[in-house]
């Protein structure tokens, strides 16, 4: 008796992976925000993007292969929203 190949069918899990992909441009977005504003008195403050520099170290080494250059794409757009929002550390010098 000659034995039929079937073929089964998984069921994607489609959703599992669109929540990683938006947990991960949600963390990016919070992450990339952060700042370090080093201040000394009212005239002087020199402002760092510590948390950008954090994120694009995430974007490098990730095992989920997705599109970089949109992951840069929301850093960066992350980067200027935190420079604007009262967010972030600030040191006085």
């Amino acid at each position: 008796m000659v034995k039929k190949k079937t073929k089964t069918v998984k069921a994607s899990n489609k959703s599992s992976s669109d929540d990683g992909y938006i947990l991960k441009i949600v963390m990016y977005l919070i992450v990339g925000s952060q700042w370090l504003y080093l201040t000394k008195g009212t005239n002087w403050q020199l402002p760092i993007p510590y948390g950008a520099l954090i994120a694009l170290l995430f974007a490098r080494h990730e095992h989920f292969k997705t599109d970089r250059r949109i992951e840069y794409a929301v850093i960066i757009v992350a980067m200027f929203i935190g420079f604007w929002a009262p967010g972030g550390l600030t040191f006085l010098l």
